[in-house]
């Protein structure tokens, strides 16, 4: 398949012929959350299996394919569903999609995802606003020999979650009424959930939620210099904090759940994003 950047140009070539828009801004749907993706306008639909090369979801939930169009006047390119390290990919497929978005135009992504809570006062249901995250539990996405042209050797990460995108996220969530809490994500690399020790351990490392994505996107689109905000669906209590044992479908029941407040949040928040360049 040759280099990295190889793949990366050989993907955004394939979507280039198929598609006219240039995205500004990236938006990954996680477990449950798809259904936005019907609220793009002069939408153009590419199914991930149709890309030479590129990775393909196997995950229930996540549908496979890229979403092109408009959200107000933000021109997106949305991905409805992920791959993940758990599927069997390498790290380097699963930043892949990232690296083809960024590729064709876009400058900042939205990340999302379904995560377990574990911070205190986090129930099922909440939407939080990520401001930091642990990614010490999986391999890093950059690592072998780095491409120059994605980015630096050592990139830093002091700041991942950028600063005006979330405060752009509390202002859309406080227009709308809804409540958004703030918190640190940490990726483990399932796709087992967590044992009841586990999860008193990442509590004392400061996690407030746990989950099986997100934290390898932003390290990745960080190195190639994109802005970065995340948010997460909490859809269950982590393990030793709940009754119930944990399950997809609770996941999924709990995304369908809030998924009208969480598409409000993020269509305001893309919606508000033009004026950024005005």
């Amino acid at each position: 398949m040759g280099t990295v950047l190889d793949r990366v140009n050989a993907c955004a070539a394939y979507l280039r012929e198929k598609v006219k828009l240039r995205p500004r801004t990236a938006v990954v749907l996680g477990s449950g959350l798809g259904a936005f993706a019907e609220k793009v306008e002069q939408a153009v639909s590419v199914e991930y299996r149709e890309i030479p090369g590129f990775p393909v979801s196997t995950v229930q939930g996540h549908r496979g394919r890229f979403v092109f169009g408009l959200v107000g006047r933000e021109p997106v390119a949305v991905m409805q569903g992920r791959v993940h390290f758990y599927e069997g990919y390498s790290m380097e497929e699963v930043v892949l999609p990232l690296r083809v978005l960024h590729a064709l135009g876009a400058q900042r992504v939205l990340l999302t995802n379904a995560a377990g809570g574990m911070g205190e006062g986090l129930c099922p249901g909440d939407l939080m606003l990520l401001t930091d995250h642990i990614a010490s539990f999986v391999p890093s996405p950059l690592l072998g020999p780095n491409e120059e042209a994605l980015g630096p050797r050592f990139p830093d990460l002091s700041q991942v979650y950028s600063p005006r995108l979330r405060e752009l996220a509390q202002r859309a969530a406080k227009e709308l009424g809804l409540p958004l809490k703030q918190g640190v994500y940490l990726q483990t690399t399932g796709p087992n959930y967590e044992t009841p020790a586990e999860v008193r351990l990442y509590r004392a490392l400061g996690a407030d939620a746990v989950g099986m994505s997100t934290a390898c996107e932003a390290v990745c689109a960080r190195h190639m210099g994109m802005e970065v905000c995340g948010i997460s669906c909490i859809t269950n209590l982590a393990a030793g904090i709940g009754k119930t044992p944990l399950s997809h479908k609770e996941v999924q029941e709990t995304a369908d759940r809030v998924g009208a407040q969480f598409q409000q949040l993020l269509e305001t928040l893309l919606k508000s994003l033009p004026a950024l360049f005005e």
